[in-house]
Formats: C-alpha cells, sequence, structure tokens
C-alpha cells in the first residue's frame, strides 16, 4: 500500500529524530521521502560503504550488524542511515531486512537540501543526533 503525503509526515513525526519539528518542516521532509519495501534478507545499507540514504522503519524489523555481531534490531518508529549522510563517511554498520520490511527512505541529496532550507529542522536533527551520541557513550561506559 502506498502511503500518503499524510501519512509520510506521520510517521516522520513519530521518529525519535524529527521530536520537536514543526509541521511545515515534517511536511518538508514527507514531500521527500519514498516508501521502499525490502524482502527478508535483503541488505540495505552494507558497512563501509558511502551511504546515500536515510531510513525510517515503517513496518517489519531490520538487524544491525557491526563487523559481523548484531548490534541490534530496529522496528517501526526507528530509524538508520543518519550519520553516513550526515558525515559523508562510510557506513559504520550493515542492516537487513529480518522480514518483510517497508522504510521511508530520502535520499541524501534531499535531506541536506531540505536541512539547508529548515533550520529548525536541522537544529532539531542535531539535538537528535546529540541525544543518540549521549546514549551510546553512558551506555558503553556501563
Amino acid at each position: 500500500m502506498t502511503l500518503t503525503h499524510d501519512r509520510r509526515a506521520e510517521l516522520l513525526a513519530a521518529c525519535p529524530l524529527f521530536q520537536g519539528i514543526d509541521a511545515e518542516g515534517l511536511a518538508a521532509l514527507a514531500s521527500r521521502a519514498v516508501q521502499v519495501d525490502f524482502a527478508p534478507g535483503h541488505v540495505i545499507a552494507r558497512q563501509g560503504e558511502i551511504g546515500t540514504g536515510f531510513f525510517v522503519v515503517v513496518s517489519g524489523k531490520v538487524r544491525v550488524v557491526r563487523d559481523g555481531t548484531v548490534v541490534a534490531h530496529l522496528g517501526p518508529g526507528e530509524f538508520f542511515g543518519e550519520l553516513s549522510v550526515l558525515d559523508r563517511q562510510p557506513r559504520n554498520a550493515m542492516v537487513a531486512a529480518e522480514e518483510p520490511t517497508s522504510c521511508l527512505a530520502l535520499a541524501s541529496w534531499d535531506f541536506e537540501k531540505v536541512l539547508l532550507e529548515q533550520p529548525a529542522l536541522t537544529l532539531a536533527i542535531l539535538r537528535g543526533v546529540a541525544t543518540r551520541l549521549r546514549q551510546a557513550t553512558e551506555s558503553a561506559r556501563h
């Protein structure tokens, strides 16, 4: 089933990375987001490759593998690919669908364009990435 613009905006609003983003910013993201469906086992992102997309899981589940070790399982509302899209460096993990999975995808060039057009969105994403970094740093200490 193809997602409407309003449903894409609603799904993006539920993503933790986009907390605090206003309706205008969400609409700008939703207008550029596309739905992509993946079969079980499909590799969505490869470790070591430069990322060209950011993904929000709509349905299904993905497995995140770093250096051969499963480090996470992500489900609806969770996201991946933001670091490589933001810093243009190789992806630090492989992500593969564990079951039939649907994602909202934003190409890196579209994501960057929205960030340049929407300063409030850029600030919200910066805060989201900082929160994720803080959580990773704190969990590594324990």
